[in-house]
Formats: structure tokens, C-alpha cells, sequence
């Protein structure tokens, strides 16, 4: 697939950043008083269960156990709102949650620990799991890292920049975003931590070239964004 093809579809990064300016434009209209918007608000988990569904789609079923969790969470979240069943109903299912972090454990036994890809634009998303991913793309362009209550880890060890420099956007939240590169690239880091960290852990080096090969950005809340080799 081409840069372009692949970047045309929206990546889950995407929409779930489209669904919470949304959230908030509602919440600004709510508070403010220019439109009532109660009943619309009422409808909001529903948004990330679409999330989780879009999540499913993008990733050819190959991350199942995260985006199910995401949409279970949310579905009954919603039941709850809309009065179909109570809080308390609801609570007694929280082991579902243990038994999917075992399933996310055993699947990851009987297929490819690592993803491969060639396209020259990558997306993850980990929710409730951990995604892991690598790309040996000859014209990396870039990619869209998104960990919420998981990890997302993508190598670029294989990778080449051709036209510098390429643009990873993270975001960690509750999580971690790990991104592997090769030793000899210059990366610059401008991720914004929210009672999170973003670092470069690889050791300095002598002689490093002064043109940039990649540009990492986004922000961590509660997590971590790290670059490593």
C-alpha cells in the first residue's frame, strides 16, 4: 500500500481525537448556555464504542481483545446512562476485564509476537493490551502511536527516511508508546508530558550527523512516550 492510500483511511489516533474535541465543543455549549445539549451528552459512550469498532476494522482483527474491552467498557457505561440497567448490575462483571487480560496473554502465544508491515505510514492503537508492530519500509514517511491503558511498541530498525525528516505522532495515556529506531538516527523529541515523561534512552554517541531524521510528537498523560535502539 502507498503513503497516500494508507494515510486516506482515518487512523483510530484520528477519530478518537475527532470524538473528544467533539465531546468538548458539546460540554462548551452545555455550560455555557449557547445550546442545550443534555441529551445529546447522554449519547457519548457511544462515541468510543465506535472507537473500539473502527479500532477492530483497522487492524484486520489482529488487536481483538483491547478494542473489545474498550467497547464493552463503553456499551455498558451507556446502558447505565440510558437507565436500562444500574451501576450495581453492571459491577459484578468487572472479572470480564481479568479474563481478557489472560485471553490477550494466550492469543499472543499462537500468533506472530510482532506485526510486520512495508507501508510507508504506520498506525497502532492499544486499548487495554499491548500492540506491537514493525515496520521495514525503504520510504518511511510516519505513523500514529495511540496507548490508552496499554502499550504500543513499533520498530523502525529496518526502516529508512528518505525524505527527511519522518513524523510519528504518540499519544500515551495510562500507557506506554516505545519506538525503536536505528542507532545512527537523529530524533527530536516534542512530546508533551502531563504528569508523564518522553525521552530518547539511547546512549549518546560521537559524531552525530546534525540533519533530523525523525520528529516525534503528541503527549503523554500518565504515561510514558520512550525512543529506544
Amino acid at each position: 500500500m502507498s503513503s497516500i492510500s494508507a494515510r486516506r483511511i482515518p487512523t483510530s489516533q484520528f477519530l478518537l481525537g475527532a470524538l473528544v474535541v467533539l465531546v468538548g465543543v458539546l460540554l462548551l455549549l452545555n455550560t455555557t448556555g449557547v445550546l442545550p445539549v443534555e441529551n445529546a451528552l447522554l449519547y457519548v459512550p457511544s462515541l468510543f464504542v465506535v472507537v473500539g469498532l473502527w479500532a477492530l476494522v483497522q487492524s484486520r482483527l489482529r488487536n481483538i481483545v483491547g478494542p473489545l474491552v474498550l467497547i464493552g467498557v463503553a456499551g455498558a457505561a451507556q446502558l447505565v446512562v440510558l437507565g436500562y440497567v444500574t451501576a450495581d448490575q453492571v459491577v459484578v462483571y468487572w472479572p470480564l476485564l481479568v479474563i481478557a487480560v489472560g485471553l490477550s496473554i494466550l492469543l499472543g502465544q499462537f500468533r506472530s509476537r510482532m506485526a510486520h508491515t512495508e507501508d510507508a505510514f504506520t498506525s497502532a492503537f492499544a486499548a487495554f493490551g499491548g500492540v506491537e508492530k514493525r515496520n521495514s519500509s525503504k520510504e518511511f514517511t510516519g505513523a500514529d502511536l495511540t496507548a490508552l491503558f496499554g502499550g504500543t511498541e513499533l520498530d523502525l530498525r529496518d526502516a529508512r527516511v528518505t525524505d527527511r525528516p519522518a513524523q510519528i505522532n504518540a499519544v500515551a495515556m495510562f500507557g506506554g508508546v516505545e519506538i525503536v529506531v536505528p542507532r545512527e538516527w537523529n530524533v527530536r523529541l516534542d512530546v508533551l508530558p502531563i504528569l508523564g515523561g518522553a525521552s530518547d534512552d539511547r546512549p549518546r554517541r560521537d559524531g552525530e550527523h546534525d540533519e533530523v531524521d525523525l520528529v516525534v510528537t503528541g503527549f503523554a498523560a500518565f504515561g510514558g512516550v520512550s525512543v529506544t535502539d
